[in-house]
């Protein structure tokens, strides 16, 4: 399903584990609690998309547009989102321990109470992120 247009579905639920969705449209969609595990999903539209308590242990979300994304409370261990723009997405009590966010931008996204430990930050953007009660990488615990 690389390059496929789901623009605005609903798909809450839904079993994308071991898909591929590369450079697919999946912007506005609702897909909250889905399964993304292993997914690739490489260069993929997910602006404005609810994948609130969703799981993607293991996507390759790399190159995603993520631009105001919900993905607070979903399990995202091992994630890699190098290069991804996450900007102003909702990350709030997401399990993000060894995710990869190499080169990401982070600009103004909320990782309150997030787990972070063992993440890769290298070059990553985090201006104006709020850390507030995240675990960091070393698994300390930001004021």
């Amino acid at each position: 399903m690389a390059q496929a247009d789901l623009e605005k579905t609903r798909s809450t639920g839904a079993d994308f584990s071991q898909a591929t969705l590369v450079q697919a449209d999946l912007s506005e969609t609702d897909s909250s609690n889905a399964n993304f595990s292993n997914a690739d999903l490489r260069g993929v539209n997910l602006i404005h998309a609810n994948v609130s308590d969703a799981d993607a242990i293991g996507a390759d979300l790399s190159h995603a547009d993520l631009i105001g994304a919900n993905f607070s409370n979903a399990t995202l261990v091992k994630a890699n989102f190098s290069q991804a723009d996450l900007s102003g997405a909702n990350l709030r009590g997401a399990t993000l321990v060894r995710a990869n966010f190499d080169g990401a931008v982070l600009v103004g996204t909320d990782l309150t109470n997030a787990n972070l430990v063992g993440a890769s930050l290298e070059q990553a953007n985090l201006t104006g992120a709020i850390l507030t009660g995240a675990t960091l990488p070393d698994g300390t615990v930001h004021d």
